[in-house]
């Protein structure tokens, strides 16, 4: 018998805005004044903040430059002295002061005026002309205010926020300060409440769509009434197909919930390869008078998790996951619009069909752009709930658990409930107290509250390292996982079948796992319908637990190192299929021909000195390399691997054949040794006698010039508009010459400016924003942030011994 958890949901969507557009609603991230130290009088209206930074949101100042910090190997934001140390990549957190000061604009004196954050991290506090709005500990979770009462209509108004980042309370890099979109909104005294519409449907399918429109109004006018509520619903192609409307009475201070129903004949479904929006209009209306709207979009789709397969639109849909934590690499933490779609483009474009939200709720803009390009998501909650995890004396989430955790979930989902992208609720990851009495009661209480929340999606939670061991019953995956929809499983995908046998009912999912064994987590995903798919740890490098993925070189007669951080100076995780500046690293070849996405591809092993032995560890991928230029390795014997899934490859150099080799039925990969030559090295992929896919690599030259590119030559002139311009070093045939790095000198004229550089060397601790970069197998990036002024701006770029080059973009 299949156990079937069927869910039919149709969900809010807003390209890259918030999920309130229109004009009750004004970006409030600009035009800040910032002091990266504590005042306790700064909360106050009068206090003089003329010597404090201005700064635009989003803003994180844990990526920026410590004072003195001006060595030969560091100079950037990077302290060994770091309360985080490892974990957070070497950052210093601390106290951070933000100040605002801003009129009303004169639509808005008679309004209720509401300030609303997306992301503060962490342990916010916020003052309005010298008012406490209130305390707001966890960093991942939106949160707002009413400001009314205290605003000056016609004069000045101030806003001021603490920010304090101290202690040890992240397992990575978290970033410090407002890093997230700020808005104010300006409503009626009636209106729409805040994150008030939810959008359901009770079928879906490509026949027939039955919507359920809940839209939660507020009365504070100071008297009752008759009012009308419309909805109009827009097909992607801006087509006019439905509208409901009705009336209602509504309270003095009172919260009314309506509800409506559209009916959608032939929905265009939304799904990965198709992510089709529609586009709802919601209308509160006093007579024939709009007193406030929403305009949001809306993805129709079915989801069933079942022990026969997550289905998606009726169709088995394997989970092709990766886990994401949410810097923005060389931007840190600040979430700027481009930088998430560049992020997530990236990944859609690596064959990702779906993401992890390691271990938080992420921005705003994330879920509106994953909706977008059609990538599924798992949206999780928490790290930690009532036990620390690595810091006994930290001032990490636990401390805050028990007062916050039913505020901190109802707002994730009441801004998220709405995403056709979000498939799965997580409320935890590798929690410590997971199978414990204490813990079986957590996970209960946190399940029914997000089942009260949302019922048509499922939770899970990731779960790791305590299968049944006989004598241990209370230390069987049977309690933590009782109180779930579906069991998150980490790094166990060799128990998926013997957990069926003693649990049929089980659905799974791969919630993490190691790179090394992907391709044993794909094929179970494949073979075994009531495992969902799986996530790898991770799909993209981030900053903090440094070098969790390393390879080591090591006398081969000494005892392995199992040591999982790399200690000073390095900085980022390097465990991502994807490096931190966005390219692909060695082992997304290997996943190409996992997913299928090429016939061939091959990698090449870096030279063992003699006596040496290579250490990788669990996250972490050998020393190999998608290039075949090796100087002074001549005559020497170089390992290659060539994957397929043909069963047949075969190896040429300099068209001469290498050597052929069958494709061991449990593996895709085949291993050659041959003497190193420069040339051209080519893999084919062999079926039925022919060639079914070839992959090249050749030897590249002397490097001698720097190129420069971007994919986005034209942006908005607004402060939230980014260009990533990628400087590689060319030899004289246009090829990156990965074996020969250079520092490369940056001069920007323009409006614009120098946001960050990076590269993607886990080990180099130099600034991201100062405007010189050092490439890394022969690459680095150049992040240009609009000055909100139109304008060429162009980028000029030289390194000693090469033509100086330079770029330009247009914000219009």
């Amino acid at each position: 018998m299949k156990l079937v958890i069927t869910l039919f949901t149709v969900f809010l969507y807003t390209a890259t805005r918030a999920q309130v557009a229109d004009e009750r609603t004004i970006s409030f991230d600009d035009g800040w004044k910032f002091l990266r130290a504590d005042d306790s009088t700064a909360f106050m209206q009068d206090y003089s903040d003329n010597n404090w930074r201005a700064v635009d949101l989003p803003h994180d100042w844990s990526i920026e430059d410590l004072p003195n910090q001006n060595t030969d190997s560091v100079r950037g934001p990077f302290l060994k002295s770091s309360v985080g140390g490892q974990s957070t990549g070497y950052v210093a957190g601390g106290v951070g002061w933000y100040r605002k000061t801003f009129t009303l604009p004169a639509a808005a004196r008679h309004k209720l005026v509401s300030v609303y954050f997306d992301g503060v991290y962490m342990n916010s506090d916020v003052w309005i002309n010298g008012h406490h709005l209130g305390n707001h500990p966890y960093g991942y979770t939106p949160f707002y205010y009413d400001l009314t009462p205290w605003l000056s209509p016609r004069g000045n108004n101030v806003i001021a926020v603490r920010v304090a980042n101290i202690g040890r309370n992240s397992r990575w890099y978290s970033g410090s300060g407002i890093y997230r979109h700020v808005r104010l909104t300006f409503t009626a005294p009636v209106h729409i409440a805040q994150w008030g519409v939810q959008v359901s449907a009770a079928s879906a399918s490509a026949e027939r769509a039955s919507l359920k429109v809940q839209t939660t109004l507020v009365n504070r006018s100071g008297g009752e009434g008759e009012f009308g509520l419309k909805v109009n619903l827009f097909s992607p192609s801006g087509k006019h197909i439905a509208t409901v409307q009705s009336s209602t009475h509504i309270d003095e201070g009172s919260n009314t919930t309506v509800t409506q129903h559209l009916a959608v004949t032939a929905p265009l479904l939304w799904s990965p390869e198709k992510p089709r929006l529609y586009m709802l209009k919601v209308y509160l209306l006093d007579g024939s008078k709009k007193i406030d709207s929403i305009t949001i979009k809306t993805g129709i789709r079915s989801i069933a998790f079942t022990t026969g397969g997550f289905m998606l639109n009726g169709k088995r849909t394997i989970l092709k996951g990766g886990c994401v934590h949410h810097d923005n690499g060389p931007l840190g933490a600040a979430a700027f619009d481009d930088a998430e779609v560049r992020k997530l483009q990236i990944l859609k474009a690596s064959g990702y069909n779906a993401i992890r939200t390691s271990h938080n709720p992420p921005s705003q803009s994330f879920l509106n752009i994953c909706d977008s390009l059609g990538l599924m998501v798992i949206d999780e909650f928490f790290d930690e709930w009532e036990e620390p995890k690595l810091f006994t004396d930290s001032f990490a989430y636990h401390h805050f658990f028990k007062k916050w955790w039913k505020n901190d979930v109802d707002a994730a989902m009441l801004r998220d409930r709405n995403h056709p992208s979000v498939i799965l609720w997580s409320i935890g990851n590798e929690i410590h107290e997971r199978a414990d009495s204490n813990g079986i009661r957590i996970a209960k209480m946190l399940v029914d509250e997000v089942h009260r929340m949302d019922s048509s999606r499922p939770v899970t939670e990731a779960v790791c390292y305590f299968w049944d061991h006989e004598g241990r019953p209370w230390d069987s995956t049977r309690f933590a996982f009782a109180p779930l929809d579906v069991a998150g499983y980490n790094y166990e995908w060799y128990e998926y079948e013997s957990d069926h046998k003693k649990y049929p009912g089980r659905i799974m999912a791969g919630t993490e796992s190691y790179p090394m064994e992907m391709l044993e987590n794909f094929t179970v995903s494949e073979k075994l319908p009531y495992v969902t798919g799986d996530f790898i740890w991770t799909a993209m490098d981030y900053i903090g637990e440094t070098g969790i993925g390393h390879s080591k070189l090591q006398p081969a007669s000494e005892l392995n190192d199992n040591t999982m951080l790399n200690p000073w100076p390095w900085y980022n995780a390097w465990c991502g299929d994807i490096d931190i500046t966005g390219f692909k690293k060695p082992q997304s070849y290997y996943r190409d021909i996992v997913w299928r996405l090429k016939p061939v591809e091959m990698l090449v092993h870096a030279p063992v000195p003699a006596g040496m032995k290579e250490k990788v560890s669990g996250w972490g991928w050998p020393d190999e390399a998608h290039s075949w230029t090796w100087p002074g390795q001549e005559g020497k014997l170089m390992q290659v691997r060539v994957f397929s899934r043909s069963p047949l490859v075969r190896l040429e150099l300099n068209g001469k054949i290498m050597g052929e080799k069958k494709i061991p039925a449990d593996s895709i990969a085949a291993v050659f040794e041959i003497p190193y030559m420069p040339g051209i090295l080519k893999a084919i992929a062999i079926e039925n006698g022919k060639p079914a896919g070839t992959v090249t690599l050749t030897t590249t030259g002397k490097a001698a010039s720097l190129h420069l590119s971007t994919a986005s030559k034209k942006i908005k002139a607004g402060r939230n508009s980014l260009s990533y311009i990628t400087v590689e070093i060319h030899d004289n045939k246009g090829r990156v010459v990965m074996n020969d790095d250079h520092a490369v000198t940056f001069t920007l004229t323009g409006p614009g400016e120098v946001a960050g550089v990076g590269n993607a060397n886990p080990a180099d601790m130099s600034s991201f924003k100062q405007p010189v970069k050092t490439t890394f197998k022969g690459r680095c990036i150049v992040i240009i942030r609009s000055k909100g002024i139109p304008g060429k701006i162009t980028l000029q770029a030289s390194a000693a011994g090469l033509p100086v080059t330079h770029i330009s973009i247009e914000a219009k």
